[in-house]
């Protein structure tokens, strides 16, 4: 285990030292009163810090576990469910089996957020949550890496930089989520690499390849792997995404210049927004696991692609999309004016130049123009 040490979460042993960190981190605590209170003053932020290391370390002073982390965040994740949410639903928990770990290959909208809501669904069906793959460009801050870590968060090495850094990361991380597997841990893993940012969910093939990387050497065929991996699609759609207007204008600067630079901070950002923001609806769906026979890692991203686009639950921002953008394709008359309301004025409060965007990012969840 430690060829790991670099990119595994935190183990029981380590959660006092990484907490008394946290409790210690000016930066951390200066966060989260940004995070609480975003209008309060400098001069009464200074005055809150210590109240606030104060409450945190009454509130989590005692926690000496990985359980106990994840029995902490249970009250913060209600607290965030109840306050930008309408409605949460699951379907499909039957497909996960309680006997052997799984690999969940999930569509990618919010970075939080979708890792939140799923392993939401295990705990509230008493299974055991996942191991969560995370991209380490969000892990700027060292506050931020504890915080991940502590949530049985694994690194994901996307700075790598060469073609031979590069093959020994994804084989580290493919020997990683194997060795995970073996041990009874199930995996969340994104289908892709970064967040669906126009609403096309579409599986990269590179990461099933990345997967089958640690067995080359060991004899054992690839359609063999992949069933032993149990890989189960999952999808998670959201009514409204809160960094909506944010990632219109990111694609409006690409398209526009070819390029976007990001601002320092801004995926710090784009996390805050989608923990904070309203979401509406949200539905997580569990797919069956993957049980053919599949030569390429083609087919089973296809395969994946498939059952997403086939458990997908489409919601009223996205039918009303279509219809602003499609006159003749209107949206079902159950939606009703209040829904309707509410997406117009989310529309407007975007930038006029960004709203054709704006639009397509829902909409695109019907249109799916490069899954045909």
């Amino acid at each position: 285990m430690a060829d790991f040490d670099d990119i595994r979460p935190y183990r029981d042993e380590e959660v006092v030292p990484a907490i008394q960190r946290l409790l210690a981190d000016k930066e951390f605590i200066t966060a989260i009163i940004h995070f609480k209170y975003p209008s309060l003053p400098d001069w009464l932020t200074a005055l809150a810090k210590p109240l606030l290391k104060l409450r945190l370390q009454n509130e989590i002073g005692h926690v000496s576990s990985v359980r106990d982390v994840q029995l902490a965040l249970e009250k913060y994740i209600n607290k965030v469910i109840e306050s930008t949410t309408t409605k949460l639903s699951f379907s499909g928990l039957e497909n996960i089996s309680r006997d052997k770990a799984h690999l969940f290959i999930s569509n990618h909208r919010d970075i939080v957020m979708d890792p939140a809501f799923f392993n939401y669904a295990l705990y509230l069906n008493g299974m055991e949550t996942t191991r969560i793959a995370i991209g380490d460009n969000l892990l700027q801050k060292p506050y931020v890496s504890d915080l991940m870590r502590l949530n049985k968060s694994f690194i994901v090495k996307r700075s790598a930089k060469g073609i031979r850094e590069k093959l020994e990361t994804f084989m580290n991380l493919s020997s990683y989520i194997q060795h995970s597997i073996e041990e009874g841990h199930s995996i969340w893993i994104a289908q892709r690499e970064g967040r669906a940012k126009d609403g096309i969910d579409q599986t990269d093939d590179a990461i099933i390849k990345m997967l089958y990387m640690s067995q080359k050497k060991t004899g054992v065929a690839f359609p063999d792997y992949i069933k032993k991996l149990s890989i189960i699609p999952t999808t998670i759609s959201y009514e409204y995404n809160p960094c909506d207007c944010l990632i219109a204008r990111e694609l409006y600067e690409k398209a526009k210049h070819g390029s976007y630079q990001k601002a320092p901070g801004e995926d710090l950002c784009s996390i805050v927004t989608g923990i904070t923001g309203n979401k509406g609806d949200v539905h997580v769906a569990f797919g069956p696991a993957l049980s053919g026979h599949y030569e390429t890692a083609e087919e089973v991203a296809q395969q994946i692609d498939q059952q997403m686009a086939s458990q997908y639950v489409l919601q009223s921002s996205n039918y009303l999309a279509m219809e602003y953008l499609d006159k003749n394709k209107p949206a079902p008359e159950t939606i009703d004016n209040a829904k309707r309301e509410q997406f117009r004025q989310r529309l407007e409060n975007c930038n006029e130049e960004l709203r054709e965007i704006f639009l397509r990012i829902y909409a695109n969840s019907i249109l799916r123009p490069d899954t045909e």
